[in-house]
């Protein structure tokens, strides 16, 4: 596989976003799903709708999410179409919760690792293209979080949550956490269905991660840690794997930041580098790449 092109700014802005959509030279077509990550009840870290807000309107966007696996405002279709209202974004978007209403929808992954299908919203079937805006940071249990994880466990309904958490063994949110997989299963179930996702976008979807509020924790944690890094930048590719790849590779060269060593270690005790080398194993991107700064 070719090189990808991954493109690299050190600002950071809602215009900045734009830019680094536009440098990637794609339109992308008909109807656009823009997956973001919301924000948990309580979290102080997610990127708010203001930020993405010239984004989603540039492509003509409809803000996408799913429920959680586990309890909290997000679980449940009442709670978290609360909490969309909450936090802003149904008053500057339209906002589909895409496991709102089932029967869910499965993506075949005929060669997956872990899982042979990826149990998605149904209404993702919806759209023609694919936007993912990825808050670039760390997570409690893979260790870190970017675009392949919104690909994941970002577009995957509450039961395909399940199913990956638990390496395709347990559809049930309430009982997979007593079944979940092993570090490198999860990781893996994650490349897994990422793959599926990208698969049935591919050629119509596009990559945009923002590396600040660099907490240890995700932004699906009520009670997150502060950031403990400083700010780095904003990345964009049509190759998620060469983008995780390069968010990872400048959290690796930020040596002189005094929360890198904290932040590695969150990544390194999780297997979190592993979700990108199953991936690439996968062969739907690559960790090859060409980083493009343009400051």
């Amino acid at each position: 596989m070719e090189k990808a092109k991954v493109y690299f700014t050190k600002k950071l802005s809602p215009e900045t976003v734009v830019e680094m959509y536009k440098v990637l030279g794609v339109t992308l077509p008909g109807r656009v799903a823009v997956k973001v990550h919301s924000g948990e009840e309580g979290n102080q870290n997610y990127l708010h709708p203001e930020f993405m807000r010239p984004m989603v309107e540039y492509v003509h966007g409809t803000v996408c999410e799913t429920n959680t696996a586990y309890g909290g405002a997000r679980s449940t279709n009442a709670g978290h179409l609360k909490l969309l209202a909450d936090h802003g974004w149904s008053k500057y978007f339209t906002v589909d919760l895409l496991d709102e209403h089932g029967p869910d929808a499965e993506l075949p992954i005929p060669n997956g690792k872990v899982l042979k299908r990826d149990i998605v919203g149904k209404d993702l079937l919806n759209y023609d293209s694919l936007l993912v805006l990825a808050h670039f940071k760390g997570h409690p249990m893979g260790g870190y979080g970017g675009a392949l994880k919104q690909l994941s466990i970002g577009c995957a309904s509450a039961a395909g949550k399940a199913n990956i958490h638990s390496g395709g063994t347990d559809l049930h949110p309430g009982s997979c956490w007593k079944n979940h997989a092993t570090k490198d299963g999860f990781t893996e179930a994650m490349a897994d269905a990422a793959s599926a996702v990208y698969r049935h976008f591919e050629g119509k979807c596009a990559f945009v991660s923002m590396m600040c509020n660099l907490s240890v924790d995700c932004d699906c944690c009520s009670d997150a840690e502060d950031p403990c890094m400083k700010d780095i930048g904003t990345l964009s590719s049509l190759d998620p794997v060469a983008l995780d790849k390069a968010c990872m590779d400048l959290i690796d060269a930020a040596t002189d930041d005094p929360g890198q060593k904290h932040f590695l270690q969150r990544v390194e005790s999780r297997h979190g580098r592993h979700t990108i080398e199953a991936a690439a194993a996968l062969g739907f991107g690559t960790t090859n790449y060409d980083l493009i700064r343009l400051d």
